[in-house]
């Protein structure tokens, strides 16, 4: 297979943390992007005869006499679309006449679908590697958006706005921008007004200049969206301002309520409105159709563009053909250990120097600033290094020559952070040495690309296990769930350290305990009911999948 992680010497990309830098000249002057020319296909032509051109008309006649009746039958009957067998993804429209049939359940491409599951099929595997690699169960559960009758009348409107417009500055790596793309839909949808293409902030630190249409299908992006909002490209020349206030200064855990009270009138006197630092404001319980609606921006409008998607999708092959394999999201780099206030555990060296960088940053330092590094530890606010998670794997039964993709940033003491993990599981890969030569190339200093190349890698795998929580994590989950409940595995870390560290403990006994944590959060349907904190794109369940007869709808405010 591909070269293991000790061959090379730096197989790992650098992160895209937030950057306090803003290049507000592409707030105002993005170009549309071109579309690629239609190519046709031309045929001999040949002459009809009267009669065939009587039975022509004739059978368009019936055609549109037949879509005629579907159209005016999909409004007063029960509808329900499922995908073929083989496919994961199901959209199923309530048999509630005051539900319609959505756009995107008959014209908008699914989402990024993975590669069919391997599991534990293998006669050479024990009974606790078969276990290891085999899929939750569903149950069931498949991905519903029919959006209410009420929500479709107003979505009606917003699509045509032309007055209103709302322009979003996203900072911060690529699934940090992801969650606040998302909400900036829904607040364009809460404000009935347009939205400008979001602006990813220019990163000087890390040199990541990347524009939306760097990262994402513009096009498709918009196309989906039609039926719920109007999506430009840029601001029309009437809506140009010399000088605009940005607003950034939103609350955490603010409703619809909130966002129409304090902007409606401001945007509808001045029709433009600048909104920087989103991330995680809107809360978390909003009303049904737009937590519908934040799955359908998540799961099936931010899609890739297509030579980022297709060279993800060539690595994933390229693990796949092997066998099963598991995806690493190690959060091992330099200033993960700082804002988390942990020590690497690669000695005291290493300690000393992010220990001064802490000092010399304190603004960075975040969460729970009055406990010790044990105390912090023991709470489960500190990534797993590469030994812990060596002996997790271990312990849950993962086999000694698993295929396993890292996905991650740069980790901090570089090759030195991860012996640990090589010396106990020789077939370790990145996207560095899973690719040919020359096809990373397009991508350096990129690292919202590059992350995006590692999330197609990570999607298609048997097996995703974070080392700490965190936007990819959430990304994953939720993803993972909605194209098959395929088996996503959080490290029960406050439960698992003591044990870890406690010499008495027997492997034996680490992996019988390990395994019995872990039993019930790999992947099965976790709903989101009664749980006002959890994210709905982390859960799905319900608001955004159901089983068939199940699904029911509220009203759009």
């Amino acid at each position: 297979m591909a070269k293991t992680l000790r061959t090379i010497k730096n197989p790992f990309f650098t992160p895209h943390p937030p950057s306090h830098f803003l290049h507000f000249s592409l707030l105002f002057f993005s170009p549309p992007k071109r579309t690629s020319p239609r190519y046709l296909n031309h045929h001999h032509q040949t002459r009809c005869t009267p009669q065939q051109i009587f039975l022509l008309l004739v059978s368009l006649s019936l055609l549109f006499s037949g879509i005629s009746f579907l159209a005016s039958s999909l409004t007063t009957s029960s509808t329900c679309i499922v995908s073929s067998p083989s496919s994961p993804l199901g959209f199923f429209v309530s048999d509630d006449p005051r539900h319609l049939l959505t756009s995107l359940a008959v014209s908008v491409p699914s989402t990024l679908l993975p590669l069919p599951a391997r599991g534990g099929r293998s006669g050479n595997m024990t009974e606790e590697e078969r276990e290891f690699w085999k899929q939750p169960n569903g149950e069931g559960y498949k991905p519903c958006l029919g959006f209410s009758l009420s929500y479709r009348k107003k979505a009606a409107r917003v699509s045509k706005e032309k007055k209103r417009f709302i322009v979003v500055v996203v900072s911060g790596g690529l699934n940090q921008q992801r969650n606040q793309i998302v909400d900036a839909v829904v607040i364009a949808t809460i404000l009935e007004a347009a939205l400008v293409v979001p602006v990813l902030q220019v990163n000087r630190v890390w040199g990541d200049e990347s524009e939306f249409s760097d990262v994402f299908d513009v096009e498709h992006f918009k196309k989906t969206l039609r039926s719920d909002v109007r999506v430009v490209s840029s601001l029309p020349s009437t809506h140009l301002m010399s000088r605009q206030t940005i607003e950034n200064q939103i609350p955490w855990d603010v409703s619809p309520v909130w966002i129409r009270a304090k902007f409606f009138k401001q945007l509808n006197e001045e029709g433009l409105l600048v909104l920087k630092g989103l991330d995680s404001r809107l809360a978390k319980n909003i009303p049904l159709d737009l937590q519908k609606l934040r799955c359908k921006v998540a799961f099936h409008a931010l899609r890739f563009r297509a030579p980022i998607e297709n060279l993800g999708n060539k690595l994933a092959r390229r693990m796949w053909i092997e066998g099963p394999y598991i995806a690493l999201h190690l959060r091992l780099e330099k200033d993960v250990w700082v804002r988390t206030g942990c020590l690497t555990g690669l000695g005291t060296e290493f300690d000393r120097i992010i220990a001064e960088t802490r000092m010399s940053q304190p603004r960075y330092l975040t969460g729970r600033l009055n406990l010790t590094y044990t105390e912090r530890r023991l709470a489960g606010l500190c990534p797993l290094n590469a030994y812990e998670i060596a002996r997790l794997l271990k312990a849950l039964g993962a086999p000694s020559n698993a295929s396993i993709y890292v996905a991650g940033g740069e980790p901090f003491g570089g090759s030195r952070a991860m012996e640990p993990l090589a010396k106990e599981f020789a077939n370790l890969v990145t996207k560095e040495t899973l690719a040919r030569k020359g096809e990373l190339l397009p991508y350096a200093n990129r690292s919202s690309a590059l992350a995006a190349i590692d999330y197609i890698v990570s999607l298609s795998s048997d097996v995703f296990l974070p080392s700490h929580g965190g936007n990819m994590a959430k990304a994953m989950q939720g993803n993972r769930a909605y194209v098959g409940h395929r088996k996503f595995i959080m490290p029960n870390k406050r439960a698992m350290l003591p044990l870890m560290e406690n010499p008495s403990v027997s492997e034996s006994e680490l992996s019988r305990v390990a395994r019995k944590l872990h039993g019930k959060s790999q992947g099965h349907p976790e709903s989101r009911r009664g749980r006002r904190d959890r994210d709905v794109l982390a859960y799905p369940v319900p608001e955004c999948m159901c089983r068939h007869g199940k699904h029911r709808s509220i009203g759009f405010f």
